[in-house]
């Protein structure tokens, strides 16, 4: 049985079709990425799924619940964070933390939930003495204390510098770990690579491409090829590099001249997803 399954999602708002028939399935214990540019309906998307948009078409269920019907029972079994939240500035960390347990039956001990999240430390701080970074941590931890079977993280990392970025995957790896489910939107697609199991890329209202990050990357075959050549770089892209760099290395020992700098890359999944996004828009592929 899936966590999510999303058959034929259709969304619209006035003249706009924000989503034209929507497939994809989260299995239980799954990270799953939902990539897209803004404006391609993930928000639309995930809000469905959270129970708080109302969809025009399709079927939606998510943990065995249609969340457009469903009660106290299923958002007992979901944690969610937003992009931006505001939450009580003279409350410290561990009193926040006790109101959201307060919602639920059974909710985390919470000493856990905050080492967790790695504010053990900030266990006393007031909301308004946090950095930004603490402060989506606590957006984690709010999500975290009712021991969710499912997390909606939208924007998690957003705003954190590269050392924070780090710890906070630290942090979902751990969730990971604990079996819990997760749907990641982002647009960091370092962070999709090091995080998902699989994701879905989302252009214009419908999913283009489904499957692993290192699945999406192999099916591209294009490499480049850099160097710098009489004091200026090129760059060559190939769907052949053995062919390419054998015909580049031979000129240059023809010729008695070096290829400096000389680098042979492949495609990544942030280039993939830019090839998909600008074949959808209609424009080439940078």
């Amino acid at each position: 049985m899936s966590a999510v399954a999303v058959e034929g999602l259709r969304k619209s708002y006035g003249a706009l079709e924000a989503l034209r028939g929507v497939d994809f399935t989260i299995a239980p214990g799954e990270v799953f990425g939902l990539l897209g540019p803004n404006g391609a309906g993930k928000t639309t998307t995930v809000e469905i799924l959270e129970g708080y948009r109302r969809r025009d078409g399709g079927r939606v269920e998510v943990l065995g619940f249609d969340p457009e019907r469903a009660g106290r029972a299923f958002r007992e079994r979901i944690g969610v964070v937003l992009q931006s939240s505001q939450l009580w500035p003279y409350l410290t960390v561990r009193e926040t933390l006790r109101i959201f347990a307060g919602y639920y039956a059974r909710p985390r001990d919470l000493g856990e939930v905050i080492d967790l999240v790695g504010l053990g430390d900030k266990r006393d701080a007031r909301v308004k003495t946090l950095s930004g970074g603490q402060k989506r941590r606590l957006d984690l931890a709010v999500a975290l204390v009712g021991d969710p079977d499912l997390l909606f993280l939208d924007e998690p990392t957003t705003g954190f510098d590269p050392a924070a970025r780090r710890a906070a995957w630290d942090v979902l790896r751990g969730l990971r770990s604990l079996g819990k489910t997760i749907l990641l939107t982002t647009h960091y697609l370092d962070e999709a690579h090091n995080l998902a199991d699989r994701v879905g890329v989302l252009v214009r209202g419908r999913i283009v491409r489904l499957g692993r990050p290192a699945e999406l990357v192999a099916a591209s075959a294009t490499v480049e090829i850099r160097y710098r050549a009489d004091g200026r770089d090129v760059a060559v892209r190939t769907d052949d590099p053995t062919r390419t760099l054998h015909e580049l290395t031979g000129r240059a020992l023809a010729e008695g001249t070096q290829l400096e700098e000389l680098e042979v890359r492949r495609a990544t999944l942030e280039d993939v997803y830019l090839q998909l996004v600008g074949e959808e828009d209609g424009e080439p592929a940078p």
